[in-house]
């Protein structure tokens, strides 16, 4: 069915008021979008991570009549005669037009994310092929391509490995398709962790891949390489639990952090690890370093 939507520009007092009237009003679902259009991770309880300019987009019928929506926001003082537009959205089967877009991805010297439906660009490579399903994690997002390089510019041959925040797996994959021995992955979402399951059978190392829950993660096992892909707040929060997994003389990535995040997290980190110069892309960088 056709739809429209209707995305607001909003600040970051206002994004969230915007959004749950938006569902109060029937909208389909609503999308917070920050000033890079990327979209914003659900906050935990009683937490915010909307950055500033926030936009807000919510997604109703085609044949909804918009006026009281707009009257009831007016009113609310939550919209004006200049932060917002309508936008159609044709019938279309969005997961396939999702799909045409996503080719063949070329990390580092070897390594190659492959979507699962299309040919394999280069067969004596390393190859992961992969379909994230509902899961984060393709190999587009600066920050995941960020930290398969890193894992790609590493000797894993017979290492350990921690994806800490696994999402579709890609991580964890392409470690063990490095050489890696043994990953464990854990994530926060049971539809992430039968994502990385579905997509290490799909690369036949389901046998190497561990899996779990925060509430079931392993708390007594090292690791020789630690990867964590998720979002500053947490790895700030988190840095005792994820340094915990680094061994003697082992390996940590850090990343899902913004540039100007960079510094505040370095100073969490590096009280336990000799960090490297932080490496950026785009917005996006990568923290990276060894315990002593």
């Amino acid at each position: 069915m056709p739809w429209i939507q209707l995305k607001i520009n909003a600040t970051q007092s206002t994004a969230e008021p915007i959004g749950d009237l938006l569902m109060d009003l029937g909208a389909q679902a609503v999308t917070f979008l920050d000033r890079h259009d990327i979209p914003v991770f659900e906050p935990k309880p009683g937490e915010t991570l909307l950055w500033g300019d926030t936009d807000v987009q919510g997604l109703f019928p085609a044949d909804t009549d918009m006026q009281p929506v707009l009257t009831i926001l007016k009113d609310a003082q939550l919209i004006n005669a200049h932060n917002y537009r309508f936008d159609p959205l044709e019938d279309k089967d969005w997961e396939r037009e999702w799909m045409k877009n996503f080719k063949p991805m070329r990390f580092g010297e070897r390594l190659w994310i492959c979507p699962s439906w299309l040919p394999i660009p280069e067969p004596d490579a390393v190859n992961v092929m992969l379909d994230p399903g509902l899961a984060f994690g393709t190999g587009t997002h600066p920050t995941t391509a960020l930290c398969l390089e890193w894992l790609e510019g590493l000797d894993l041959r017979n290492k350990t490995v921690v994806d800490f925040g696994c999402g579709s797996g890609i991580l964890a994959i392409a470690a063990l398709k490095l050489g890696a021995k043994r990953v464990v992955g854990i994530d926060i979402d049971p539809q992430a962790l039968q994502a990385s399951h579905d997509n290490a059978q799909r690369n036949h190392v389901d046998d190497k891949l561990e899996l779990y829950l925060p509430q079931n993660q392993p708390s007594d096992f090292k690791a020789d390489v630690v990867v964590a892909n998720i979002l500053a707040g947490p790895l700030k929060e988190l840095c005792d639990v994820i340094c915990g997994y680094v061994d003697d003389n082992g390996s940590l990535a850090l990343s899902g952090i913004l540039n100007e995040q960079s510094e505040a997290v370095s100073d969490v980190y590096r009280t336990k690890i000799d960090l490297d110069p932080v490496t950026s892309r785009e917005d996006w960088c990568r923290i990276s370093g060894k315990r002593a």
